[in-house]
């Protein structure tokens, strides 16, 4: 689960950097998990609720389309996105719109898939690569711009191993994971190996709306 990892690393590490009091949009919250990292900051959830039938969507401060914020131009100081640009037709817009309610100098923390299987479908409509996502980001008006990898070939092929078991039903299992399992643990010794990295479940990136 090494991408979920990264992602609550990345969002913990964005929280304790953010001054304490400020205003926080996360935008595309879900079930608001990442709420409690924000206990010194004054968070707004914000999601359509759809995405997923089964989640408790109750958390969210506010409901609505990420493609037209209720807010006014720049209320916040930071904003979030995670995981959540797959899920939006017109992922300029959204984009725009969260730097629209930025104020200047404020902070962006976007995490997005690149190698992931199709979820919360239908609502499931883009995968991007590094160069899609800075282009996006300098389209909408977001300098200082950096972009992580989460991850290289063998980190990727150690996920689909072990998504391979989901095929297997009952006490099959237990065979695939004898073969699949070992396999899977081993393969993220040999990530280094994957320099360019081109081969990744995701991205994270960092970003800031010119003062």
């Amino acid at each position: 689960m090494h991408f979920e990892a990264a992602i609550e690393d990345s969002v913990k590490t964005f929280a304790a950097s953010l001054p304490a009091g400020a205003l926080v949009l996360d935008a595309g919250a879900g079930e608001s998990d990442y709420r409690p990292y924000f206990a010194a900051q004054r968070y707004i959830g914000f999601d359509l609720g759809v995405g997923d039938a089964d989640w408790d969507y109750s958390e969210l401060d506010v409901v609505g389309n990420l493609d037209m914020l209720p807010f006014a131009p720049g209320a916040f100081d930071a904003s979030l996105n995670i995981v959540t640009l797959e899920h939006v037709r017109e992922p300029g817009r959204v984009l725009a719109e969260i730097a629209r309610t930025l104020a200047p100098g404020g902070r962006f923390l976007l995490i997005a898939p690149h190698e992931w299987e199709e979820h919360q479908q239908p609502h499931d409509y883009f995968r991007y690569t590094r160069y899609g996502l800075d282009y996006l980001l300098r389209q909408t008006g977001f300098g200082e711009i950096e972009i992580r990898p989460v991850g290289g070939f063998f980190r990727l092929l150690s996920r689909r191993m072990f998504n391979a078991l989901q095929f297997f039903p009952g006490p099959l299992m237990f065979l695939a994971a004898f073969f699949f399992v070992p396999p899977a643990l081993a393969l993220p010794l040999l990530d280094p190996l994957d320099r360019r990295q081109n081969f990744t479940l995701g991205y994270i990136c960092f970003a800031r709306k010119p003062s």
